[in-house]
């Protein structure tokens, strides 16, 4: 049987715990994290907080996810569409980590099915994923998922030719885009 990718809903707060006990069991599961700084009294550490609330994804077959969500106590039903447990394409998902590991304090929004990219926008296809630059920010397109993530760029020019260029990397991959 083929494994997809499928997403689980936990109980509020439950997404790393949810996250560590598939761990515990090998299954395959992955729950990004956005780290913001906390700032306590005179000090501030980077704090992990689930992107998605309420959402691990975990690669596994369709028999096997409806049998898990069951075991596990935290977990309180797949996603589903049209009947059918939802899967999430591996390209969105392997998207969504080289996203994480690149850009800190990201945000949702939410997809409009009738809004497309505007002329102004710079827009830039990598691996299958949209991505789309825009006043120093960054926006991922998950279709299957309906969100878009949102991070702000790091401030890095380039002086190319006389010209000031704004340097985006993304992954192993690198744009140099004009001011």
């Amino acid at each position: 049987m083929q494994k997809n990718w499928y997403a689980v809903y936990t109980k509020p707060h439950c997404e790393k715990k949810v996250s560590l006990s598939l761990t515990k069991k090998n299954i395959e599961n992955f729950c990004p994290l956005n780290y913001k700084r906390s700032r306590q009294f005179f000090t501030s550490k980077p704090l992990g907080e689930p992107i998605f609330n309420s959402y691990v994804f975990v690669k596994s077959t369709d028999s096997e996810i409806i049998k898990l969500t069951k075991q596990l106590n935290d977990a309180v039903s797949i996603l589903y569409w049209k009947g059918k447990p939802a899967t999430i394409k591996e390209e969105e998902i392997m998207a969504i980590k080289e996203f994480t590991l690149n850009h800190h304090e990201i945000r949702l929004e939410k997809m409009n099915s009738t809004s497309n990219a505007q002329e102004t926008d710079i827009t830039y296809l990598m691996d299958g994923q949209m991505l789309l630059v825009k006043n120093r920010t960054m926006k991922l397109k998950l279709p299957s998922l309906g969100f878009t993530m949102v991070a702000k760029l790091p401030e890095e020019k380039l002086e190319e030719e006389g010209f000031w260029r704004n340097k985006i990397s993304f992954g192993n991959k690198e744009l140099i885009l004009p001011s």
